[in-house]
């Protein structure tokens, strides 16, 4: 018997859910209401995965609601989605006909069904999402106070960025006691700090936005952080490698850490000026830093162990 697949294609105020093989095509509302028809209607499918896009948060509610009630619910790249409907040669873009192509690409790709972040973790990542977001705005609001010169928009921005200072100072004391209050946060971070180049910042991260840390193998938390490099290969022509995809926040963090890590980290020191010996560029030269250091980080997670020079 083929197995089953789902695909949802989630708009601000409704769900359009497509069953393959089957062909079954049904619509409920993003409310309570339709959630709990939703999962009324999917739990007897014994489906594989279940797969939606991100969609800039609409999608939230929707996973929490069919992980709670214990379905394989998996959030899918949008992006791939993109590419194999055109792979596909579907051009047409209907709600019915996304959530369509979202099942066939869950049945074709079988995405690893992980499970979701709890409530707190979810906290968190939200509350260090909002540290990110507040600290984009002052760096946009410092660059225009370099361009502008007339006294009362220079006042303005002074103005704004105080508040900002004081929205960010805010968020950054939630982030600290949500860690403080957990056991098991006070911790992972603790030991994550324990390696030089690793601040609670960059620490922080990890355990909001990469909770797998530690329990996968480091080829795949490097997948998962988007810093496993691309092979482009065919025939005798060997072009070079890229880094992408995985999770943006992560990645950053990380090279944020690189950053220091090359400069401070005795290990890592070493291990970026070998790289660059070898004749890497420099961001290559950093991303292999990054990528060390994740590496690093997600072994001691597991073994629970602080860094120690030697064992590193």
């Amino acid at each position: 018997m083929d197995a089953t697949f789902v695909g949802i294609d989630v708009s601000k105020d409704r769900l359009d859910v497509a069953v393959v093989p089957s062909g079954e095509l049904f619509v409920v509302g993003r409310d309570e209401a339709g959630l709990e028809r939703l999962v009324a209607r999917l739990g007897p499918l014994g489906a594989e995965s279940i797969a939606l896009e991100a969609t800039g948060g609409f999608e939230t509610v929707v996973a929490a609601a069919l992980g709670a009630a214990g379905l394989p619910v998996v959030v899918v790249n949008p992006a791939a989605v993109r590419s194999f409907a055109r792979a596909l040669g579907q051009r047409a873009k209907t709600d019915p006909i996304d959530a369509r192509v979202i099942a066939r690409f869950a049945a074709a790709t079988r995405p690893e069904v992980r499970p979701l972040p709890d409530e707190a973790t979810a906290r968190l990542a939200e509350l260090v999402g909002r540290r990110r977001q507040i600290i984009a705005m002052m760096v946009a609001e410092r660059q225009r106070q370099k361009r502008f010169t007339e006294p009362r928009l220079l006042r303005s921005i002074a103005r704004l960025l105080e508040a900002l200072q004081r929205e960010l100072s805010e968020v950054e004391r939630q982030i600290g006691e949500d860690v403080r209050a957990s056991p098991a946060w006070r911790e992972k971070e603790a030991l994550l700090v324990s390696v030089p180049g690793v601040g609670p910042v960059i620490a922080r991260t990890l355990i909001a936005e990469l909770p797998e840390l530690g329990t996968l193998d480091r080829r795949e938390i490097a997948a998962l952080a988007g810093l496993a490099p691309w092979t482009r290969q065919s025939g005798q022509w060997k072009g070079r490698s890229f880094i992408g995809g995985g999770r943006a926040p992560v990645r950053a963090a990380l090279h944020m850490g690189a950053v220091t890590a090359s400069r401070h980290n005795p290990v890592l020191s070493a291990f970026h000026a070998r790289k660059i010996a070898e004749g890497k560029p420099p961001m290559v030269a950093l991303t292999a830093v990054a990528r060390r250091l994740l590496t690093i980080l997600n072994a001691i997670a597991r073994s629970r162990t602080p860094w120690r020079h030697a064992e590193a």
